[in-house]
């Protein structure tokens, strides 16, 4: 690869880096399951719980961990996953700890009549939690 000159307005030269591809976009199954993973290990959830959490079985939860299995699009895993990694992300932009969100998570939340961490199991209840935090962050 040959580097070019080019000259500014001075007369000096310029260096311009030599012409390359683009890296190809990424997989979006590794994104948003190397996501998920991040945010789990970031709330020190088990990977027992993140298994409840996406509605897979526990060996598939090992498995993605290991960065051995990749969430499927075509199935419900996909939607559940990016629910929790945005509900990752919307106590992350309110609290700004990772301390702070596991203390929220484990805390009694009277608005919410349970644990936080307890609704993640279903489907349901991590949609009441993530209304809840999109509905604080509005606040902000």
């Amino acid at each position: 690869m040959e580097r070019k000159e080019r000259y500014n307005f001075h007369g000096m030269a310029k260096l311009h880096a030599p012409n390359t591809t683009p890296l190809p976009a990424p997989d979006r199954r590794e994104v948003l399951t190397k996501a998920v993973v991040r945010a789990a290990r970031a709330l020190e959830l088990s990977q027992s719980r993140v298994a409840a959490t996406l509605g897979v079985s526990d060996p598939t939860a090992s498995r993605m961990f290991a960065e051995k299995y990749l969430l499927d699009p075509a199935r419900k895993e996909w939607e559940l996953g990016a629910l929790f990694v945005r509900l990752f992300r919307s106590l992350d932009s309110i609290v700004a700890s990772d301390e702070k969100a596991r203390a929220w998570l484990a805390g009694e939340n009277q608005a919410l009549g349970a644990r936080p961490i307890d609704l993640l199991a279903r489907a349901e209840g991590m949609v009441r939690v993530l209304h809840y935090l999109d509905s604080a962050r509005g606040r902000i």
